[in-house]
């Protein structure tokens, strides 16, 4: 959790990682999952930044984190 910011925003891949781009992940989930557990209220809900950027606030995904 050191490697977060303070505050901001990250996209899924920094949630969940990306092999392809050498991110490792916070949270180790597959696409599917995460959105599922978006649908029913277990991750964060997104916040959209434009039609094709969707964000999730770092102060949340803390939260999830502590929370576990």
């Amino acid at each position: 959790m050191n490697q977060l910011p303070e505050t901001g925003f990250l996209r899924l891949s920094q949630i969940i990682g990306d092999p392809k781009k050498g991110l490792p992940p916070i949270i180790p989930v597959k696409k599917t999952c995460w959105w599922h557990g978006v649908k029913t209220g277990r991750f964060p809900k997104p916040v959209k930044l434009g039609p094709r950027v969707t964000v999730w606030r770092v102060e949340d995904i803390r939260a999830l984190i502590e929370s576990a």
